[in-house]
Order: C-alpha cells, then structure tokens, then sequence
C-alpha cells in the first residue's frame, strides 16, 4: 500500500482495506469513531488475520484522505483493546487474541420446518393476534404513561395490571383474585421455576407431575432442584391411591382440561385432591393453559377457588394472544407469596413496565375478553372440522376427552401399528404428529396408535387436507 494523497486508488486491490472507505467519509466529527469500528469489524470479520501488518499511519491516512493523527489515535486505541500490537520501529500488526465472530446468529425457535402438515400441539393461531386493537393501546399507552413507571417496577407486577387481573380471573376462572398476591411473570414457566424454587428452599426435593403430562416438566423441576415424580390418572384425574403413596407433598395438576388426555377431573377427584394436600400440608400447583376454552359448555371454575391457600394458581396469554408475548400470572398462597416476590426480584427485577401498561389497557377496554370470544369460535370450528376429517378418513378411530382447548387425542385402530412403523411413515410424508407416548413415563403398549393432535393454529382447509394427506400416506 503506497501513500497517494487523496486519491483512495491504492485500496482497491485489498478487500479488507475497502471496509475503511465508508469510514473516512463520514462525518467530520464521527470520522475517528466509524474508522475504529471498521478496523474492529475487518479483524472480527477475520478479513485481517491474525499476523497482518498494517500500513503506516502516513500512508493509510493519505490513502484514506483523512489526517494521520485520526489513524494514529484508531490504531492506539485498538492496541489497548488487544486488537492490534505493536512495537517502536517495527509497525502494528493485528493481535494474535482474536478469533473470528460467528458470521450469523441461528434461530433456535421450535418449528416443525418442511412439513406438509403439522398437527403438533401447543401453538394457537397466530393470524388471530388483535394486531390493530394491540397498536391502539400501545400508542394510548406511551401518550399517557406517567414517566415514574418507567423505573424499575413493583416485581409483582403494576398495581393497575394486578388489578385487573383479578378481575379477570375472578370473572372468568371463578379464581379467589387478592392483587397483593398476583405476581406478573414471563409465562407459566417462570411461574414454576419460582414456586419450585421456593419449594426447594423450603427442603422438598421431589414433585408429583400427571402422567401423562407435559413433556416439559422433567427439565423445568430440575432446573429448580426437584426432581419428578409421575403420578397415573383414572377417568377422574390424578389416581389417589399412587398419590398418597409418593410421599410428595406437592402436585402440578391441569385440573379444567388434563394435558394432554382432555378429561376434566371430576368434582369429587377435585374435593379429593384438596382433602389429600390439607392432610400433608402441601401444596397443588394449578395450570389453567387453557382453561378459557370449552365449547360444549361453560368452563368448570378453577380449582384455586375452592382453596387458596393451598393451590398457586398459573396462566398465560400464551393460547389466547401469543406466547412470544412472554406475559403470565401466578396467583400465590399468602404462606408462599413473600418468597415468591423476592424470587422474583432476584431473577430479572420485575416484568417489563411497558409490556405490563398496555396489556392492563387491554384488559380494562375489553379487548381481551373480545379477543377470548373470537379464539372460541376459531378453535370450535376447527375441533368440529378435525373430529369431522377423522371420522372420514379414519372411521374407526375414537377421540377421547372433552370438547375444550386446542388439541384432541385420536386413537387409531392396532391395523395402523406398531406406532414405530406408523411415525416413520407419516414422518417421511411431511407429516408432523406427537404421539401420546411422548408425554408418558409409562409403557403405552404395542397396539393401536394414539396421537396428540393440535389443531387450533390450522385453518378448517388445511385440517382436512392434513388428515387426507395421512390416509394416503398409510394407506399408499
């Protein structure tokens, strides 16, 4: 590289070197700071590798067109950094420090990519986020939010949203809703990994999980020091005889819908299960995930109601809005509720302010109540569509649990098994499936297949077209 005055012609024969141009024409006061950084970028880039010597600041300051005490403050400046060495009369070379960055950032999101159909359970229908009605609070929000509630909030939450969150809950989930007791959380995840926590402190060191249950609780409880102990369930919910001979004191129960077999525990189970916590002095944890959802009839109220001081109560916007959201509540016993707080100070300093105003907005204006009327008739038609398509293409599969939630259980006749044969299958079809075994400890039997099939986040069309493509595909 030969000194040139102004004229940048010299850079051209060096990739590297070109990174710089951009910078020196930037604006005069900005020209050091954009020359630093694409100098950093170049060795980050690994475009300067490791042992390159650089031009002399003379001849890159007149191949550049900038002042050579610019490039001699960029090149002291990255020396410091550990990006650049140097030595009296013997130039400045790039550090043998630094390694390449990663040249992408992956997306870890959990999809089911290159599949012709998709019936994996758990996603609503993200076409059905209020996006017009969510931009008119967010911009009433940011209009009236006093700038104090932008500090670090209340970790249980904005006293406006933990108002109208018990509410709701009361409202519609029959839920005993004390807003000092409410805690705003990222999800019914957080909301576990807190109470587990807790629990964990307290010295308990197991919890009872349904089986089958959600495949997700085995790592959840672990992350908070309890291991998982699965529990059998009989037509009215968790089995009490193999409860009470566990010996855990506490019990995660989907007692409105049980995920994933969809029976409603019954009320005497329900009276049962809480005459069994009182008696070890315990704890239920209840998952309402999707509780809002029923189609034959009014939801049967949530357990907690019957006992709150012995059930913590759990719920999201995760089926009825979106889970990306990341926006849920936990509804603690006061025996638990100081712990819980502090927890949750501890972990992330609160729920994210802004997030909490406009989603209080939301509720107060009845925009969410509108947004759970509009999901209910989505998810009814496309239930009916499924349990229609199933009874055309597979007339001797039964579907088991109660008309509620965003998923059915299907059972196929033992003629499509072994159900090792029957994934491979509709897997090489681009068929995406969960088969009930997946959310089981227990053996599941080498008969007929049962499935989870998830339906709410696919149109009426693409449900009957999804189960034509599967009959085919056995069938072929």
């Amino acid at each position: 590289m030969t000194s040139s005055g102004t004229n940048a012609a010299g850079l051209t024969g060096s990739a590297a070197w070109e990174l710089l141009l951009p910078a020196a024409s930037a604006p005069a006061r900005a020209r050091g700071r954009a020359l630093q950084a694409a100098l950093r970028e170049a060795i980050r880039s690994g475009r300067l590798a490791p042992g390159t010597r650089l031009p002399s600041s003379r001849d890159l300051a007149a191949d550049l067109g900038v002042s050579r005490g610019l490039v001699t403050e960029a090149y002291e400046q990255l020396t410091a950094e550990g990006y650049l060495r140097s030595g009296r009369g013997a130039g400045t070379w790039v550090g043998d420090a630094v390694r390449a960055a990663r040249p992408r950032a992956r997306d870890l999101a959990p999809r089911s990519p290159g599949t012709r159909a998709d019936f994996v359970p758990g996603s609503p229908d993200l076409s059905l986020f209020p996006r017009a009605a969510w931009a008119a609070v967010q911009r009433a929000v940011l209009a009236e939010l006093p700038h104090h509630d932008l500090g670090y909030p209340d970790p249980r939450g904005l006293p406006r949203l933990r108002t109208a969150l018990a509410g709701l809950l009361a409202r519609r989930r029959g839920v005993v809703a004390d807003p000092e007791r409410i805690v705003v959380v990222s999800g019914v995840a957080q909301a576990s990994a807190l109470v587990g926590s807790v629990l964990h402190a307290r010295g308990m060191r197991t919890i009872g999980v349904e089986d089958p249950g959600s495949p997700q609780h085995d790592g959840l409880y672990a992350a908070a020091g309890l291991g998982t102990v699965p529990l059998p369930l009989d037509e009215d919910g968790l089995a009490l005889g193999p409860l009470r001979a566990s010996g855990v004191r506490a019990v995660v129960t989907t007692p409105a819908h049980q995920y994933p077999t969809g029976i409603a525990y019954s009320a005497r189970r329900r009276a049962e299960l809480l005459d069994w916590v009182r008696s070890v002095d315990g704890l239920v944890l209840e998952d309402d995930y999707d509780g809002d959802f029923r189609y034959d009839r009014a939801p049967v109220g949530a357990l907690q109601g019957l006992d709150p001081e012995r059930v913590a109560y759990m719920g999201s916007v995760s089926k009825s809005l979106a889970p990306g959201l990341r926006l849920g509540w936990l509804l603690v016993p006061t025996a638990l509720a100081q712990e819980v707080v502090e927890r949750k100070r501890t972990m992330d300093l609160g729920h994210p302010s802004l997030d909490q105003a406009l989603f209080a907005h939301f509720l107060e204006r009845g925009d969410y109540d509108r947004q759970l009327r509009r999901c209910q008739r989505a998810y009814r038609e496309r239930r009916d569509a499924l349990v229609g398509a199933l009874a055309e293409h597979f007339p001797e599969a039964r579907v088991s649990g109660i008309a509620a939630g965003l998923h059915v259980i299907a059972e196929l006749p033992e003629r499509y098994g072994p159900e090792g044969d029957f994934l491979e299958r509709v897997t090489d079809a681009g068929i995406a499936v969960r088969p009930l075994s997946a959310c089981t400890h227990a053996r599941t039997g080498d008969g007929g297949v049962r499935l989870v099939l998830g339906y709410a986040h696919l149109p009426p069309a693409r449900i009957r077209a999804g189960l034509r493509l599967m009959a085919e595909a056995l069938d072929g």
